[in-house]
């Protein structure tokens, strides 16, 4: 069954991941979008802040989307997004990181001015292998209703 508008509720958690996270994809992401020297190079990033060959944030970004279209969008009724809220980065995602976490409704609405899409908000939080919070953030995702005629 196709998850819809009226499948989410207020506390509904979504589990995300696992994810692995590799240092060649690190650098190959980071080759594409984001080449700063502590995203390419295993001395450049232990010289930087970040203490080691770590993802781009952006990175991080991608690979919590794919956790999600895994975890509750593929087979949904979302039409996409109109922003992101709150986004923070909380610790450096490192080569043979683990990800995983949780996305979970806090509130919902049906649009009036387009009464067969309604709008859920979530809370996500994704983590590495030690439980370590690396990414948090808060966004509204569209999602058609499976009968809008109702005012789920």
């Amino acid at each position: 069954m196709t998850l819809a508008y009226e499948d989410l509720s207020e506390g509904r958690v979504f589990n995300l991941g696992p994810a692995h996270v590799s240092a060649d994809e690190i650098i190959a992401f980071a080759k594409q979008f984001d080449p700063q020297p502590m995203h390419l190079d295993e001395e450049a990033g232990r010289a930087s802040l970040l203490g080691g060959l770590s993802a781009s944030g952006w990175h991080t970004c991608a690979i919590f989307m794919r956790m999600m279209y895994e975890a509750f969008i593929s087979d949904s009724t979302a039409q996409g997004s109109p922003g992101i809220d709150e986004l923070n980065w909380r610790r450096p995602v490192f080569p043979g990181d683990i990800l995983s976490g949780t996305s979970t409704v806090i509130s919902k609405r049906v649009l009036k001015s387009r009464p067969g899409i309604g709008i859920a908000r979530f809370r996500h939080e994704v983590v590495n292998g030690q439980g370590e919070t690396v990414l948090e953030g808060e966004n509204p995702v569209l999602f058609g209703l499976r009968n809008p005629g109702d005012s789920a």
